[in-house]
């Protein structure tokens, strides 16, 4: 089954191949995406207090969004030299990866446990929770860093499945959590009455089962790499590669925290706790977007990897051609059906007529420049798949701190509340430009190994 798998990135046609390890992942994805989406719908509806307690939850993401980044740290790290590592016939060094990438995950995961439960009250004033929104999003998140841990490892060690050659066991992984949540919601929300609470309790118990699930995989399943005890002592060399290839997504969702941080506190001066939902709301729709955009990543992270590792550069350059077409198909629907029924998308959520009104402007300007988004993710994606970690690092962060965080800082004084939602198409815009200048270089670069290699034919490359 190992040599049928490294067979199929080698030798099958990359479009099938893409096809094949994208649909698992984009599916996973969009069903994860509702671990989140699900708990603000049904959070927006508690009767009188959902659009406070939505607001509420949306000043947590800055810290859920931290908890992904040391799971995508880890995990995409661990899954990116795994994938060239395997690329390169290297077995046991992947399973040495997977080892490490376990340990890294449990320490990391157990320390927020710890220090978010002690310092949750000063963070999220910090934060600028206040009054019931502080009641809140203090009530939502101290369950949630319950199940760090179980969110950490199903989410990570998820990423090494897929690097493996095997997206639907992938994909299984993520709806299983994702439906139980969505099953579950209803019931801790309203059949049991514990509101914003009761949805954090879901959340969790579904990643505790997600978690189980990846766990007997790797111990018991039908898996490439195994799950050793020989392999858990930490290895400088490991760690520092693990940690290499992970820090550019890691920087990414860490300046997405900051960013929330910032955009919250702009959101409060200029429009008050309900731009705070309205935002919340924004985010949740471009998740449905951006999911499919990740899931491509995935999809193509194994592809570009194991080929860039076996020096099949023709194939490489297929892999990222392909992905990045689909991202763009993807965000370009995302952008009409958000600019022709705004209104309706936050509904979805709340039906507060001032929250409708802040929310159809806002989601409108906000993710006016999404078709050029998809290019962005997959572009920079390319880089880290091949283990050019610095390149990637600094692409990712264009969007989410080098562009955005000034114009956040700067624009709401000029324009208001209009200011917090130009800032994202304006940064978004110039992203894309820029990584589209590294990205042409890059690709004379891979023609020059190619002819090197002397594989394949170097038509069209």
């Amino acid at each position: 089954m190992e040599k049928d798998r490294q067979k199929r990135l080698a030798t099958e046609p990359v479009g099938e191949l893409l096809v094949k390890f994208s649909i698992p992942a984009i599916v996973g994805m969009l069903v994860n995406a509702l671990y989140n989406i699900v708990d603000r719908i049904y959070i927006g509806h508690i009767k009188d207090v959902g659009g406070i307690a939505i607001s509420g939850v949306g000043l947590t993401l800055p810290i859920s969004t931290i908890i992904m980044a040391f799971g995508m740290l880890i995990g995409i790290g661990a899954g990116a030299s795994t994938s060239i590592r395997l690329g390169q016939k290297k077995k046991d060094e992947a399973e040495h990866i997977l080892g490490n990438a376990f340990v890294l995950i449990s320490i990391i995961s157990i320390t927020i446990t710890i220090v978010g439960i002690l310092t949750v009250d000063k963070v999220l004033v910090a934060f600028g929770a206040a009054g019931d929104t502080f009641v809140y999003a203090k009530d939502y998140i101290n369950i949630i860093f319950m199940g760090t841990i179980a969110s950490s490892l199903g989410f990570g060690l998820n990423n090494l499945i897929r690097a493996e050659g095997n997206p639907k066991i992938s994909m299984m992984t993520m709806l299983i959590g994702a439906i139980l949540n969505t099953v579950l919601d209803p019931i801790f929300i309203f059949v049991f009455g514990m509101g914003v609470k009761g949805a954090a309790i879901a959340t969790v118990i579904s990643q505790i089962v997600s978690a189980i699930w990846v766990i007997s995989y790797f111990l018991r399943g039908k898996s490439t790499l195994k799950l050793k005890k020989d392999n858990l002592k930490l290895d400088k060399y490991i760690v520092r590669t693990i940690l290499a290839i992970g820090v550019a997504p890691f920087a990414m969702q860490i300046a997405a925290s900051i960013v929330s941080v910032i955009s919250n506190k702009a959101l409060k001066n200029n429009g008050g706790d309900l731009a705070i939902g309205a935002m919340t709301i924004i985010n949740s729709v471009a998740l449905i977007f951006l999911m499919p955009m990740f899931g491509l990543n995935q999809g193509s992270q194994p592809i570009i990897g194991f080929n860039y590792g076996a020096k099949s550069y023709k194939r490489v350059k297929d892999a990222l051609k392909y992905a990045i077409t689909a991202a763009t198909v993807v965000a370009v629907t995302g952008f009409l059906v958000i600019q022709l029924f705004p209104e309706g998308i936050v509904k979805l959520f709340n039906k507060d007529p001032e929250l409708v009104k802040i929310g159809a402007r806002g989601i409108r300007i906000y993710l006016f420049m999404l078709p050029v988004i998809g290019f962005q993710i997959i572009s920079t994606n390319y880089f880290q798949a091949v283990g050019k970690a610095k390149m990637a690092m600094l692409l990712s962060m264009l969007r989410q701190v080098i562009l955005l965080i000034p114009l956040l800082l700067t624009l709401p004084n000029i324009f208001g509340l209009n200011g917090v939602w130009m800032a994202g198409p304006i940064s978004d815009g110039l992203s894309a430009i820029i990584t589209g200048i590294f990205l042409y270089k890059e690709m004379g670069k891979l023609k020059e190994a190619h002819e090197n290699s002397g594989n394949e034919s170097i038509e069209n490359i």
